[in-house]
């Protein structure tokens, strides 16, 4: 494994680069993404950022998202241009499995691979690595990266608007204990680029539809459990309930947080059927692993206090696994 640093001369040279990131993209993913796609682009390079799927329409005002191509929607480009490309970025994601049918492409092309990003337990599937798990989001290390290499002058406007926007909602607004003195600094310098953080918030946080909303309300009014016992919170959304409130991607970014936010709580979970798999989206506090149960009991992972698994079980079924599960973590919820 090399380091990225490695790569400056190979990109002193006009490339095609292929930059990929995570199924169901978040605001970290495509911010990274759209802000190495902005600076490779100034290098004179010929990029093409593919996502294996959809993501959230809140994220659709990205500079340079309108060249976005979807895997799902567009499969035989995005295929023509993986096997061209002479580099391929990998970037928010550990492992090909995290870009379903994307990663076979990705596995079939013989470019070096470049994986940049910030969960446990990397899959050895790269040439060259910026890998830091501490990082509170990928964007931080496409800033240490573009700096790394010596091109801090190029960071524009629409760099920092997309790092930002990484780096924001990865934190969820600077509150997670990964948002250190040092990424605050990094947040500086990006408003001193141009990154507007009042415009970017409000295109984030203030543009859910009437049905997001409604389904929001009833999730908390109809289908949040408190366990007391356990310091957990639970939210259990059947495939029914998304398609009467009309859900789409991204309208459930975020509820876990609602569980986690009640005094007391330490540990949250969503648990959402999606017809061929049921979803779990983990959320905790302080030293509480949320990993390690995505890990062990639910196929997932992710970091200590935000994770993920998957279940083919019914939903009635992940919920009573998951209930089951809080008894052997009792004693250290309760500390």
């Amino acid at each position: 494994m090399e380091s990225y640093t490695l790569l400056k001369p190979a990109l002193m040279t006009p490339r095609r680069i292929v930059i990929t990131t995570h199924h169901k993209p978040d605001g970290d993913a495509m911010g990274s993404s759209l802000a190495l796609y902005h600076y490779l682009l100034q290098k004179g390079h010929t990029v093409h950022v593919i996502t294996p799927s959809d993501y959230p329409y809140f994220l659709h005002w990205l500079p340079g998202n309108a060249e976005v191509v979807v895997f799902t929607a567009q499969q035989q480009k995005a295929k023509e241009l993986v096997k061209e490309a002479e580099l391929i970025f990998c970037l928010d994601f550990n492992n090909l499995k995290r870009i379903n049918e994307l990663g076979e492409v990705i596995a079939g092309s013989s470019a070096p691979k470049v994986l940049i990003d910030h969960h446990l337990e990397p899959e050895n599937f790269d040439q060259f690595r910026l890998w830091n798990s501490k990082a509170c989001a990928t964007a931080e290390l496409i800033y240490e990266f573009i700096t790394g290499l010596g091109d801090s002058p190029l960071i524009d406007k629409a760099i920092a608007t997309c790092l930002y926007t990484g780096i924001m909602t990865d934190t969820g607004s600077f509150r997670f204990p990964s948002t250190t003195a040092a990424v605050h600094r990094i947040i500086a310098s990006l408003i001193d680029a141009g990154a507007e953080n009042s415009r970017i918030h409000e295109l984030i946080y203030d543009t859910s539809s009437e049905s997001r909303l409604r389904f929001l309300g009833y999730c908390l009014s109809e289908k949040l459990e408190v366990l007391p016992a356990y310091r957990t919170g639970l939210i259990a959304v059947s495939r029914e309930e998304l398609e009467r409130f009309q859900v789409t991607t991204g309208d459930t970014e975020g509820i876990v947080n609602y569980a986690l936010s009640i005094y007391n709580i330490k540990f949250a979970a969503l648990i959402i059927d999606r017809s061929e798999v049921v979803k779990l989206s983990f959320r905790s506090k302080g030293e509480f692993p949320a990993n390690e149960i995505a890990k062990k009991y639910f196929e997932g992972g992710g970091h200590r206090n935000a994770a993920g698994g998957q279940s083919k079980d019914a939903l009635d079924e992940v919920v009573k696994k998951f209930k089951s599960v809080l008894e052997e973590y009792k004693e250290l919820l309760n500390q």
